[in-house]
C-alpha cells in the first residue's frame, strides 16, 4: 500500500550522553510537540556489528572527516600522528566504543517531511555550533576540536537519519518490521482529517 506523505518516517538514537544526563523526556517532548508521531521505540545496549552496519562509512568518507581533523588539530597548533584517513576510521571507533558503553533509546518517527523536520529539531552534528533552540544548541556544548582532542566521539545526543532511504535502511538494523506499530493519533486527525468527518482527505 502506497504511504500517505505523513507517513514518512526516521530513524533517532538518544545517545548514552542524553540518557545519563536524564534527558531523555526533554528530547521525546519536542518530537511529539511539533506533531510527530513514534511508531517504534526501545531501550538497548547497542552491539558492535549493530553499530558497524549502521554507520556504514566508507574510505571516501573517512578521508573526508580525517582531513578535518587534520585541519582541526593544526589550526590549534596540535601534533598530527597520523594520516587523514586514520584519524577517519577513528571517529567510528570512538562511536561504537562510546555507543556500546550504555543504554541507548532507539526510536522510529513518523510524521509528514518527519526526516527534515528532526534534523531541524536536533540541529547541526556539532553541538558547539549547533543554532540555540535546537536539542544539541540547548542542552551541550561540546566539539569535534575538543573531541578530537580527547580522542573520543563527539557527544553531540542525538543521532537521526540524514534522508528517507537512509531512515528505511536504518530501521530495517534496529527494528523488526513486526515491531513498528500501526495507529492514528487525535493528532493526526486534527492535522489530516480536513472536515474533521472521520474520513482522511
Amino acid at each position: 500500500m502506497q504511504k500517505k506523505p505523513h507517513q514518512e518516517r526516521t530513524f533517532v538514537i538518544l545517545k548514552p550522553d542524553t540518557v545519563q544526563r536524564s534527558l531523555m523526556g526533554e528530547v521525546v517532548a519536542r518530537f511529539e510537540r511539533v506533531g510527530l508521531k513514534f511508531v517504534g521505540m526501545k531501550m538497548i545496549v547497542p552491539r558492535e556489528e549493530q553499530l558497524l552496519k549502521h554507520y556504514n562509512k566508507d574510505d571516501a568518507w573517512f578521508l573526508k572527516k580525517g582531513t578535518r581533523i587534520v585541519a582541526d588539530l593544526e589550526a590549534a597548533g596540535l601534533p598530527v600522528t597520523k594520516e587523514p584517513i586514520e584519524y577517519g576510521r577513528d571517529i567510528i571507533n570512538t562511536i561504537v566504543h562510546y555507543m556500546t558503553a550504555a543504554p541507548v533509546l532507539a526510536l522510529v518517527i513518523e510524521g509528514n517531511q518527519s526526516v527534515a523536520v528532526v534534523t531541524k529539531l536536533v540541529g547541526t552534528t556539532e553541538p558547539a555550533t549547533s543554532d540555540v533552540g535546537t536539542i544539541r544548541g540547548d542542552f551541550t556544548l561540546d566539539s569535534y576540536g575538543h573531541s578530537s582532542y580527547e580522542n573520543r566521539a563527539v557527544r553531540n545526543l542525538v543521532h537521526c537519519s540524514e534522508s528517507p532511504e537512509e531512515a528505511e535502511r536504518e530501521i530495517a538494523i534496529w527494528f523488526e518490521e513486526a515491531e513498528l506499530m500501526q495507529y492514528t493519533t487525535a493528532q493526526e486527525r486534527i492535522m489530516y482529517d480536513v472536515d474533521l468527518d472521520g474520513k482522511s482527505e
